[in-house]
């Protein structure tokens, strides 16, 4: 008797009521979370007539390119997308670096003070100051309506320590280090040529999450930053989500534009979705070992 045969018998009428039960919740779920995404994305390829009239509802309806046409047309939204390239890429560097460096040596049984170290880290996630004496200490350090103010202030997460420390308390054995020790290699070193390269999935996990914070930073640009120059995707985004199209001129030329609003936000959404879509596949694998060994070991 084969094993299909022997897990027919075996599953009960229940069983397989209940499975097919979860199957279907599973399912609904699924389209409850793809539909809103096959829409954004239909309507960025449709037409401004028929999004404004409501005839897109799964498939693009008279395919057009003009949404993004006018994205890239437009050099407020080229500058906004190259500002936030640049405050994830350095701002993610930037954590990442902090974020190790704070890790490590909280994850060494050797080091002097670490448990009160952690308490105060877990107390910040309790208890914080304010959005007001936030801002003025970034006030006081004079990096308002500077890059610094969308890079420093919001630079540690104490999540993503914690996650990183018991990474490194689980998968760097301290006989490890002895060992190197013994061969006369210095601490620096053996965090360099040893630590490191046994890192590659928690250093996956930090970068994504990172990455997706300082792509999505918008409350912080928003307080912060006061030059257009300076203001990443999503505050131009924003703008263009809550812009009303001024009455001025005749019914048509009003109806023109507010077509062309609502096709241009979907297509900039698909835009800004884009980068976060295209960083993931390369991280997933270590992301997901990452996440594992970071979070349920130690």
């Amino acid at each position: 008797m084969n094993t299909k045969a022997i897990t027919r018998i075996n599953e009960s009428v229940g069983d397989r009521l209940f499975i097919g039960a979860i199957y279907t919740f599973l399912i609904l779920v699924l389209i409850a979370v793809l539909y809103p995404l096959v829409f954004i994305v239909s309507a960025s390829f449709s037409s401004a007539s028929a999004v404004v009239s409501g005839r897109v509802w799964l498939f693009p309806v008279e395919p057009t390119l003009d949404g993004y046409k006018a994205i890239f047309n437009n050099s407020q939204i080229i500058q906004g997308f190259s500002n936030s390239l640049f405050y994830t890429v350095v701002g993610t560097f930037i954590s990442v670096t902090i974020t190790i460096l704070l890790a490590y040596p909280l994850s060494k049984k050797t080091f002097y003070g670490r448990r009160f170290i952690m308490v105060l880290l877990v107390f910040t996630m309790i208890f914080d100051g304010g959005l007001i004496p936030l801002y003025l200490v970034v006030k006081n350090l004079n990096m308002i309506d500077t890059i610094w103010a969308l890079l420093l202030p919001q630079a540690l997460a104490v999540f993503q320590v914690i996650i990183a420390r018991t990474f490194f308390q689980s998968t760097i054995p301290d006989e490890l280090s002895e060992a190197s020790e013994m061969d006369g290699c210095s601490e620096t070193k053996f965090f360099w040529k040893v630590v490191l390269p046994l890192s590659k999935p928690i250093l996956a996990v930090l970068v994504l999450m990172y990455a997706v914070m300082k792509w999505n930073m918008y409350f912080d640009a928003l307080i912060y930053l006061k030059s257009e120059e300076l203001f990443p995707l999503q505050i131009i985004l924003r703008s263009i989500l809550i812009l009303n199209v001024e009455s001025g001129g005749n019914i048509e030329e009003v109806l023109k534009l507010q077509g062309l609003k609502e096709l241009m936000k979907y297509s900039l959404i698909v835009v800004s979705s884009l980068p976060v879509l295209v960083l993931y596949p390369f991280v997933q694998k270590h992301f997901v070992k990452g996440m594992l060994i970071g979070s349920i070991k130690g």
